[in-house]
């Protein structure tokens, strides 16, 4: 009895705390507090919650201590990233995972095998109406400019690590860290699973934070960028578009982007195929399910198995800190060339175009637009600014994806 209840007491979580040396409990303890710390801002602040809450459960359960040939593990990051348990060293063996693999490990191969981005843009594609953008074309040059920050901060992050000798970004890293100026979380992963698996969790979290801070960050950087005078402009009403142009234009973007950059047509072509199942009438059963049972059971997927990426190894590190500071100036790049390219179409119609929806060139739809609306309203209570900015706004999806796809053109292949 004594024997059975000491075996019991070896294979409890205090026991590996313990037995895991000073530092390496300390940092078990530590990447707890952060996901608790998560958790309240998703549960109490209500910070983007739908995915920072899984993200947060994730990163709980993955850091519980437990013995190593424990079958509790559900997540083990090394059959993903360590050669010794990859196919040639370097392909993800499927058949070792489903034989060996916990629970998180066999969802996260939807994360791994890029399933879950796409998805979740059939889903977007359903919820979004590219209406404003049709009726506005050149809209979608601010949603072009709002990726500005994704370059600059791709290059930001070289110049990085070549002055500090603690961070190593190769490339491959500085275009996953560049991609999280899009705001567009489902992209960043997308774009990270394939060329820098290893920060992940790092990248998945400083998106999805950034995301939800929109009506705090963006805000300042308007007022700092904008003149007053131009903040009250009141913009024409948009042209009623169609239901024929809302049928045809999916199907040209696809053909069109799939032409000039095949890399994106994963992420856009599910973007189109979800819009135009709403815009065609004919598939309603399909496009409810898209954006409602499929959205929400992939999204929950994704962000508990991201989360449970997010170890004290890999995350505890001065390459996270470089990538939540350089997230940041990525988001804040976007927004600031969303504005200049706003500030310029307004000095070239004379007014006529309010430069504050250049700031919803970024591709949190539709959080960026309604920040728009909310400080052109500050300055002038019958302004109206949400349609015009959703154009844009639509066009940052586009823009975000078609930046994911020139990166992984690039550099999937050094």
């Amino acid at each position: 009895m004594l024997e059975s209840f000491a075996n019991f007491l070896q294979n409890t979580g205090f026991y590996a705390l313990i037995s895991s040396g000073g530092l390496d409990a300390v940092k078990t303890i530590i990447m707890i507090a952060i996901a608790c710390v998560l958790l309240y801002l998703a549960i109490v602040k209500k910070f983007e919650p739908l995915l920072l809450l899984p993200i947060a459960f994730g990163m709980l359960l993955s850091n519980l201590p437990m013995i190593k040939d424990s079958s509790a593990i559900m997540m083990h990051t090394e059959f993903f990233t360590d050669p010794q348990y990859m196919t040639d060293g370097k392909y993800i063996n499927v058949g070792y995972i489903c034989q060996h693999g916990g629970l998180l490990d066999l969802l996260y191969l939807g994360v791994k095998l890029g399933i879950y981005p796409p998805l979740i843009f059939v889903g977007i594609g359903c919820m979004t109406d590219f209406g404003p953008l049709i009726a506005n074309p050149k809209s979608i040059l601010l949603g072009a400019a709002a990726q500005f920050g994704v370059f600059f901060t791709f290059v930001g992050a070289l110049v990085l690590s070549a002055l500090v000798p603690s961070i190593n970004f190769g490339i491959k890293e500085a275009a996953s860290i560049g991609i999280i100026g899009g705001a567009d979380g489902p992209t960043a992963i997308y774009v990270t699973k394939s060329l820098a698996p290893a920060l992940l969790p790092a990248i998945a979290v400083a998106a999805y934070s950034y995301m939800a801070l929109i009506p705090v960050i963006q805000p300042p950087i308007m007022k700092l960028m904008t003149r007053k005078k131009d903040r009250m402009i009141v913009m024409e009403q948009l042209r009623p578009v169609s239901k024929t142009e809302k049928i045809i234009f999916p199907i040209v973007v696809t053909i069109v982007v799939g032409l000039i950059i095949p890399d994106a047509v994963a992420l856009v072509g599910c973007l189109m195929l979800g819009n135009l199942l709403k815009e065609s009438g004919v598939a309603d059963r399909l496009a409810k399910m898209a954006q409602n049972e499929l959205m929400n059971i992939v999204t929950l997927f994704l962000g508990v198995t991201v989360g449970a990426t997010a170890t004290a190894s890999s995350f505890l590190s001065a390459q996270t800190i470089g990538i939540i500071v350089l997230g940041l100036i990525a988001f804040c790049f976007s927004t600031v060339g969303g504005l200049l390219l706003g500030n310029i179409m307004c000095w070239l119609t004379k007014g006529k175009v309010n430069p504050l929806i250049g700031s919803a060139g970024v591709s949190a739809v539709p959080m960026a637009a309604r920040v728009s609306q909310t400080v052109g309203q500050k300055e002038n209570p019958s302004n109206f600014l949400l349609m015009h900015a959703m154009g844009p706004n639509v066009a940052g999806v586009i823009g975000s994806a078609v930046a994911a796809g020139v990166f992984l053109a690039m550099f999937s292949n050094l």
